[in-house]
C-alpha cells in the first residue's frame, strides 16, 4: 500500500497565504510651504473673526535746500495701509469602532493617528499654498523668446528658463524685499519645472554657471542656490490644468521675508473626542485650529508661471 502523507493537500484549510500585519503609508511629499508665513501679528488688542496689520508708508525724499530765513512746512506722515487676515476654523476627524480594533489584523490607533496629524500637516499646507500662488506679481515664461501674457496661453513649450528668475530677483531687490536667507529669496519650484531649467543650455544658463563655477559638482541632483536664490525642489508647488487647451500650468514661488503674514487663534493640534455612545464603542480622534492668513507685502512675492517638457 502506498504511504499516505500529512501534506500541504490534505491540510489545504491549514495552509494559507501569509500577509504582513505592517500597513505603510501613502507616499507623501513633506509639507514646508507654511514656513514661508514669517510675520505674525505683535500686539492684538482683542479677539475677533480677523486680525489687521497696519503699515507705514515711508516719506518723499526731502531735496531740496532749506532756505536759512524760512521755517519749512510740515508735512504730514502717510496714512497707514491695512492687510486684513481672517481666521477660519479647519479641522477633521476620524471614528474607528471597537469592534474593528478587535478584528483588524493589524493595529487600527497608531495608522489613525498617523492619517489625522499627516491630513492636519497636508491640508495647512494647501491652504498657504492656495494664497501664495495668488499674488499680484507675475511673470510668464516664454516660447521662442515670445511671452506669455496670461496662464491658459501656456504651453508644454513654454519652459521655465533663467531669465524669469533673474527678472523675479531683480524686482524683489528693486523693491527693497529682505532675503530669507541672508540676501537670498526662497524660491519653491516643482521638480518637472527644475527639470527644465537644469537642461537649460547656452550662455547664462543653469548648466553653464555650473560648469564654470564647479565643474566637479555638475552631476548630483541638487538644485541649490542660483541667481540670488534658494531654490527648494517639492511638487507641493502649484500646478493645474489651466493652461492652454489644458494643458499642464506650473507656479514658481520667488519670496522675500514678510510675504506672508498669519494669524492663529487656537494653533493645530490633535484632539481625542468624546462620542456618547451608550456602550462607548466609538473612538474618534481628528485635528482642528482657527488661524488664517493674507499676503501680506506683495513686493515681496513673485510668481513665475511655465509649462514643462516632461
Amino acid at each position: 500500500m502506498a504511504d499516505a502523507f500529512v501534506s500541504t493537500t490534505t491540510q489545504s484549510n491549514l495552509v494559507t497565504a501569509a500577509v504582513d500585519r505592517y500597513v505603510r503609508a501613502a507616499l507623501r511629499h513633506t509639507p514646508l510651504l507654511r514656513k514661508v508665513a514669517d510675520t505674525r501679528p505683535v500686539q492684538v488688542d482683542r479677539p475677533g473673526s480677523s486680525v489687521a496689520l497696519y503699515t507705514y508708508s515711508d516719506l518723499a525724499a526731502a531735496i531740496t535746500p532749506l532756505t536759512e530765513t524760512t521755517d519749512p512746512d510740515a508735512v504730514a506722515i502717510g496714512n497707514p495701509t491695512a492687510t486684513t487676515i481672517t481666521l477660519n476654523e479647519y479641522g477633521n476627524v476620524s471614528i474607528a469602532t471597537l469592534r474593528v480594533g478587535k478584528y483588524s489584523f493589524s493595529d487600527i490607533d497608531p495608522n489613525q493617528l498617523d492619517q489625522i496629524t499627516y491630513n492636519m500637516r497636508d491640508t495647512l499646507d494647501v491652504l498657504v499654498r492656495e494664497i501664495i500662488s495668488a499674488g499680484t506679481n507675475v511673470i510668464y515664461a516664454d516660447n521662442a523668446g515670445v511671452d506669455a501674457t496670461a496662464t491658459n496661453q501656456l504651453t508644454a513649450a513654454h519652459t521655465f528658463k533663467s531669465p524669469k528668475l533673474r527678472k523675479a530677483v531683480a524686482k524683489l531687490r528693486t523693491n527693497a524685499a529682505p532675503g530669507r536667507i541672508g540676501d537670498l529669496y526662497w524660491c519653491g519650484m516643482h521638480p518637472e519645472v527644475a527639470h527644465d531649467l537644469k537642461a537649460e543650455s547656452g550662455a547664462g544658463s543653469f548648466r553653464e554657471a555650473h560648469v564654470n563655477a564647479a565643474p566637479s559638482v555638475i552631476w548630483p541632483n541638487v538644485t541649490g542656490v542660483y541667481e540670488g536664490a534658494v531654490i527648494v525642489e517639492t511638487a507641493r508647488m502649484k500646478m493645474a490644468t489651466d493652461g492652454a487647451a489644458s494643458a499642464k500650468a506650473y507656479r514658481t514661488i520667488v519670496a522675500g521675508a514678510q510675504a506672508l503674514a498669519e494669524a492663529v487663534a487656537d494653533e493645530p493640534h490633535t484632539e481625542i473626542g468624546v462620542v456618547p455612545d451608550k456602550l462607548n464603542r466609538f473612538f474618534p480622534l481628528g485635528w482642528r485650529g482657527i488661524l488664517g492668513w493674507s499676503i501680506f507685502r506683495q513686493g515681496c512675492l513673485y510668481r513665475i508661471e511655465s509649462g514643462s517638457s516632461i
